[in-house]
This record gives structure tokens, sequence and C-alpha cells, in this order.
């Protein structure tokens, strides 16, 4: 079709985010006509995504990047992309965790991995963050199986359980735990206000302040951010801008990436309603946690940044760590309340004289493909 170039697609949903899966191999090698076409087929920049496959939110303008490895000891190499949605941009700085769920899925369907039942085991590295994340996929008669009786908040239904392992996540971007050193530092923010905050990196790098600090409860849900006239999301992106200077993520607050680091505020274990109207008690979870993504409040919480959080929360001395349950720091095993419900994770953290390691977290998702055929996108000119 005159004006047109076809790439073949695997549309799917990855835990509680949403994309395309594209084969490295099917996209132009020159980074910047490679970009310019996702853009395209995404309908970037517009608010809308009318005219592409974008669906207008943060959680659902995501790409997943996905051909043989060409690193030891990994099967597939896969590289994640936040596709702006008015700002015509593919942020690579960090990673994504829900759709790191539908790599392994992707990589059985287009025969990068042998299919062996019951659970194939994809070890993925990940160029975001220099790491290896091992996905265990379920499978019957050489394909992934789909169908199940897991559920994961903020997705309705039930489908397959796919457990990611994520392999020595400490130090992703800045290549320390504990970027700074210091499990707290304090910030000053744009009002003058000084505040304390943990910065921690763990599958990606984010920052920790107390809900309680910045005037909130922890129980605020996106529609409430969205009422209070931006006040909220102001504060938070300026926690987050300035923690990415001090963690030597960006030379100033201007030229920091739009995904990373990431903001989280967090609160103790309290009661409260989810977005969809259920009702939590205090003692199903170990602490509550907010987040941005991109411009707005999360609907529900980002997987790496649930990695980075369930770790703060069990290095003492944190602002995590002062507000989590004591319960979590018994069991390593940390429930985390977001918007759309919980959220649980398993972190494998130890510590010598020097320093702390993280050896590995776990988390439980599923994925869907939706729809795999050609995608039709304009020409890059």
């Amino acid at each position: 079709m005159k004006g047109y170039t076809t790439i073949p697609v695997l549309y799917m949903r990855g835990g509680t985010s949403k994309g395309a899966y594209i084969g490295s191999c099917d996209l132009p090698s020159d980074p910047m006509v490679r970009d310019q076409l996702i853009m395209n087929l995404y309908g970037t920049p517009d608010k809308r995504q009318i005219d592409g496959i974008g669906g207008a939110d943060p959680l659902t303008s995501k790409v997943a990047i996905v051909g043989p490895s060409v690193h030891e000891g990994a099967d597939v190499d896969y590289t994640f992309g936040y596709v702006g949605i008015e700002k015509a941009e593919v942020d690579y700085e960090g990673n994504c965790g829900n759709m790191s769920a539908g790599v392994g899925v992707y990589a059985i369907m287009r025969g990068l991995v042998e299919a062996v039942a019951p659970i194939t085991i994809v070890r993925i590295y990940n160029t975001n963050t220099n790491k290896i994340i091992e996905a265990h996929v379920p499978v019957e008669a050489g394909a992934p199986v789909i169908d199940g009786d897991f559920a994961i908040d903020g997705v309705p239904g039930t489908g397959a359980r796919i457990t990611l392992f994520f392999l020595e996540a400490g130090g992703s971007k800045t290549g320390r735990l504990l970027p700074t050193g210091h499990v707290k530092d304090t910030l000053t923010l744009t009002d003058g206000q000084r505040i304390e905050v943990s910065l921690v990196d763990a599958a990606n790098p984010a920052v920790f302040v107390k809900a309680s600090d910045i005037g909130y409860k922890g129980t605020e849900l996106p529609s409430e951010a969205e009422a209070d006239g931006g006040a909220l999301l102001a504060v938070l992106e300026d926690i987050r801008t300035s923690a990415a200077v001090m963690m030597g993520l960006a030379e100033s607050k201007a030229t920091a990436s739009s995904a990373v680091p990431k903001v989280c505020m967090v609160a103790p274990p309290t009661s409260y309603v989810t977005s969809d109207g259920r009702y939590i008690e205090a003692e199903q979870v170990d602490l509550l946690g907010r987040t941005k993504a991109l411009a707005v409040m999360h609907k529900a919480y980002a997987v790496t940044g649930g990695i980075c959080t369930a770790t703060a929360a069990l290095i003492p001395g944190t602002v995590v760590n002062e507000v989590v349950s004591e319960r979590a720091k018994v069991t390593k095993q940390v429930i985390l309340a977001h918007p759309s419900g919980q959220l649980q994770f398993e972190v494998v953290l130890t510590k010598n004289e020097e320093s702390w390691h993280l050896a590995k977290a776990g988390v439980a998702r599923t994925a869907r493909p939706i729809l795999d055929g050609m995608a039709y996108v304009r020409n890059v000119k």
C-alpha cells in the first residue's frame, strides 16, 4: 500500500499494561527511524492517539522489542519503551515489569524458545537495565497456556500464572542498590520544603516518600488526584526530578527522563476502598503505595516499582521500612496495596559488612495475546 509499511505485531496484555510486541528483526536498525516508525504505529504525538494503536494512556502506550539474545546465558533480548502520547518520544530509560510478563509468551509463540511442558523457563535479557529476568511460562501442546484460575488485581477475570524472577536486580541503572550510600536523604523542593526520602535502585531506580510528609494519607485513588488540580502530581514530580539529579540519572531536573526514576509515596497498612469499590482491610496488606505513570497517577502499580518498594521495605532505616508491617520483615514477603488492589513480592535480600545484596525478587502475573497480525504504519519521511 502506497505510503505505508507493514510490520508483524503481536498486540498483548502483559500484567496491567498493554502494547505491541515486535521482533527486533522487523524494525529498522537506525534508532531514529525505528522510533519514528513506532510513534507512527501508536499515533504519537496526539493526546487521543486516534491514528494508531496507542490507548491514550501511559499503561497502554508501551512497546516491547524482542529478538534472539546476543548475551550468554539468555534466550532472548528484550527492550522496553514508553511511547509518548502528546510528546514525540520513545523512552527507553527503564523497564516495565508488567510488559515483561508477556515476553516469554511472545518468545514461545514466535519460536524463539522451544516449548517444554509443563513449564518453559525463558531467560530474558533486559537491555534497559542489563539484567536477567527468568519467566516461568505454563505450556501445553507446544503453546503457552493462557487460561487459568490465577487473578491479578487491576485485570478482570483470571488467567494462567506466569512467575517472573528478577535476578541480581540491584543497581539496575545506577550500579548500586542504594545510589547515594544512604538509607535516607533530604531533598529541598521548589517551594523550599525539606523532606526525607529514600533512594533505592532495584529493577528500576525509585525515590520513596511518606505520604504523611507531603500532606496525604496514602489511600488516595487516581480520581482524587485528578480532582485536586494537579497538586499531588506536581509535588511528586518535583520529588522525582530532584531525586534524578541526586542519583546521577540527570544533570538537571529539566533533563530528567519522564520514566526514570519512579516516585512512590508510601503509608502504613490502612483499610481503604479500591477504584472498583472493594474494601481492603489493613490486616490484609503490609503497606500502601501510590505512584505515577508518566504524567498521571498510576491506576495500579508498576511491577518494577513494586520490586523496588518491596526491597526498600526490607532495608532497615528507609522511609518504606518505617511504615511496612512487622509481618513482612519476618516473612520477607511484601503485600503492597495499590489503587486497584494488592500486589505480592518475595524478596531474597542479604547483607554483608559493606552492602546489601538483592539476589532475586519474584512476582506472579498473567498475560494474554489479543491480536496477532500485520500493522499498517505510515512510512517515515
